[in-house]
């Protein structure tokens, strides 16, 4: 903003008030703008987009604290400064709740008014300044999520090709040591690839949005389809799935997408973390205000001291009977944003030996008149 002319309105009744204080501005280098009333106020706060509004609390039609509340609706990171001649602690404190920046008693001095604008503007100067920085950072990350994308991703896939070209022995014969090196290699290489893919989706959440793909989803088929899914890798560890009867309507809103991806995530944790002989139960029920999906495992459960955590992206939980269990720990971070973007939450219920329930409510299906 390095040379840009700083544009102050002043809304006060009072002819003399808004010659006075615009003689100080204009001779401070501002621009300086009036307005007799509180509409013609509104009209040019959206017309001029001004960086710093000095405002009448007590005029005819509008009220300042009217002008004050619409102001901030049409930016809200305007700088407002109150004045009036019925100063109160009152008066300023619900001036103060209502978003202006700062509270000037009649009569002031130049001086008065000096340091009051500059306190303003600099405010305004630092909210623009945060404003773009923030924009800077979202186009970084967006275009950091790109380039991991095509630069990193892709050629990690070729390399696996590759892995499994020569371990099929398409090229020349292994022997034993050799095959073993490489698989291990692939099986590392594998991880990392599910790691970039894990934290490319937790990327995307924040910049899809997953509304625009919203509507009507049956929970119970989508469930029974992963539970048949998930049913042979349960198996080869010796768990059962089953999906119980369901309660009420299973019908919630949201984008199936989205919503296969949580309970994915949520039947592998609860599959990986189990017991031989161990169960997985699914079950849906229908509440007030939400549908819940439940998801109940035998499995070795969760330190009440590592709970709090749980969601943080990358945090894995450490046990020496699972260290063979590899995982990116984003699975349940992905989960629980997926959740949060539909307007429901995830909630979590684990003693350590004992298992774990995780429970997902999802927002009800919309009727038409809902819309």
């Amino acid at each position: 903003m390095a040379g840009e002319v700083l544009t102050i309105l002043v809304i006060d009744d009072e002819e003399s008030m808004r010659d006075s204080c615009s003689q100080i501005f204009l001779k401070d280098g501002f621009r300086a703008e009036t307005a007799e009333n509180g509409e013609v106020g509104l009209k040019k706060i959206e017309e001029l987009h001004p960086h710093l509004v000095l405002v009448d609390l007590k005029m005819a039609g509008l009220s300042g604290f009217e002008v004050l509340e619409r102001g901030l609706q049409l930016d809200k990171d305007l700088v407002f400064v109150v004045i009036t001649g019925y100063a109160t602690v009152e008066s300023a404190v619900e001036a103060m709740k209502k978003g202006a920046y700062d509270f000037l008693p009649k009569p002031f001095s130049p001086e008065e008014l000096r340091m009051i604008i500059r306190r303003g503007l600099e405010r305004r100067l630092l909210l623009l300044e945060t404003k773009a920085l923030r924009r800077e950072k979202k186009l970084m990350e967006e275009n950091f999520v790109t380039m991991v994308s095509h630069q990193l991703r892709s050629p990690l896939a070729a390399i696996e090709q590759y892995f499994e070209v020569l371990l099929a022995g398409m090229v020349a014969p292994l022997d034993a040591g050799v095959k073993e090196m490489l698989t291990r290699a692939e099986e590392r290489l594998a991880g990392l690839l599910q790691l970039i893919n894990d934290w490319l989706d937790l990327s995307r959440l924040g910049q899809v949005r997953t509304t625009d793909a919203m509507k009507p989803v049956a929970l119970r088929p989508l469930l029974g389809r992963l539970t048949e899914f998930w049913r042979p890798a349960a198996a080869k560890s010796g768990v059962t799935l089953s999906l119980r009867k369901t309660i009420g309507s299973d019908r919630a809103w949201g984008d199936e997408q989205s919503l296969e991806q949580i309970f994915s995530n949520l039947l592998s944790n609860a599959v990986k973390y189990n017991r031989p002989g161990g169960t997985v139960a699914l079950a849906v029920r229908e509440e007030v205000a939400a549908v819940a999906v439940e998801i109940r495992d035998t499995g070795v459960g969760i330190p009440a001291e590592h709970m709090p955590r749980l969601f943080d992206p990358f945090f894995r939980v450490k046990r020496t009977e699972d260290r063979e269990e590899k995982g990116t720990g984003l699975g349940l971070p992905i989960a629980k944003k997926i959740a949060e973007s539909h307007g429901g939450r995830i909630e979590v219920e684990s003693k350590e030996g004992r298992g774990s329930t995780f429970t997902v409510f999802l927002p009800k299906e919309k009727k038409e008149t809902d819309h």
